[in-house]
This record gives C-alpha cells, structure tokens and sequence, in this order.
C-alpha cells in the first residue's frame, strides 16, 4: 500500500517537472479549462431524436405538496418534408396525461384539451411553453421535485414514440424565452 502512494506521488512529480515553462502550464490549464467546459455540455444537453424530429429540453416545473397537476414544455423541430404530429405523451409520476392549449378568448385565459393533439409543420419548429401549447400532467402520484427527471414518452403521428425524460425546473420556472412574462392564470388552484 505504501509502496502504491509512493510510487504515486512520484509519478505526479515527475508529470509536475515536465510542465516548467509558463507556456505549457497555459497550455496545460486552457486543455483542462477545454475538458472541463465538454464535460458541463455533456451534462447538460438535454436532447432527443426520432426519426425527423428533433426534442429540445423537455422540463416542467417542480409542485408543491399535494398539487395535482404539472406542465410539461419542449421544443420540437421537425426536419422532414412532410407534417407530423404529436398526438400523446405519457409519464411514469402521472395517472393521466393530455395535450392542452392556453389561449386567450375574449379577454379571459382559457385552457382546453387538445385531442388531436399538436401539428408539427414541415422544416418549422413548433414550442411548447407556458401560455400556449404545453403538455398537462393528470393526477401526480408525488410531488415534482427541482433536479428530478420524470422518464416519460412522446408519441409522434408519423416519426413513432420516444422515451425522453422531462428536466424539473424551480417551482415558478420560465423558458428562457419567456423570462419576464407572467404566465400565471390568477385563481387557478393547481392543487386540485
């Protein structure tokens, strides 16, 4: 055992002289700085694919004891020269999922479930976010906890279903995009 740390710490000191100079400790310190920033992207992409369709960052945000519901966001980009469709999705901590639209209707927000679910255009992007199309988890077997990834699917008309799993954000979280936009439906009790 000794033998193994001594043997070791040599190791590292002769690794140690061989970087003398300050170019190779630069040069040492910017490819460790490189490894390092590959490895964060790593652990933070967040991507899915089948087919033609392309799944960017599926998230939803974390619930507080005893809430009922959740929403599920994500942006889809189809490839391919035809339309498809999201027709359903499922997760593994929900009784019931459904894809809803929030839209505003003569002055007041209104929700409704989508049946036919969400076209996605040919070459276009389509984003599911808060205030607009998003996926609505039913009947929460617990609360979803910030850091936590809820494995689910994504069933596409044409492209088939995916696995994917939905990132969950702070409770109260918005898409970069919407940041500084007030999506909250005042009135609405999300417990029940």
């Amino acid at each position: 055992m000794s033998f193994t740390i001594a043997s070791t710490g040599a190791s590292a000191l002769r690794f140690a002289r061989r970087f003398r100079s300050i170019e190779e400790r630069i040069g040492l310190t910017a490819f460790a700085a490189a490894l390092l920033l590959f490895s964060a992207q790593s652990a933070f992409a967040h991507e899915f694919k089948i087919g033609s369709i392309e799944i960017e960052h599926p998230w939803t945000r974390a619930t507080p004891p005893g809430a009922a519901v959740g929403g599920g966001y994500v942006e889809i980009t189809n490839d391919g020269d035809t339309a498809d469709r999201l027709v359903s999705a499922t997760a593994d901590i929900a009784g019931r999922v459904e894809i809803h639209e929030m839209k505003v209707e003569d002055g007041v927000m209104k929700m409704a479930p989508l049946p036919d679910g969400v076209p996605i255009p040919a070459k276009e992007t389509v984003k599911l976010a808060p205030g607009g199309y998003h996926i609505m988890f039913m009947q929460l077997k617990g609360p979803l906890k910030k850091g936590d990834k809820i494995p689910g699917t994504l069933t596409f008309e044409k492209a088939g279903t995916v696995k994917v799993e939905f990132a969950v954000e702070a409770i109260g979280a918005k898409a970069p995009e919407e940041a500084g936009h007030d999506d909250t439906m005042p009135g609405m009790d999300m417990s029940k």
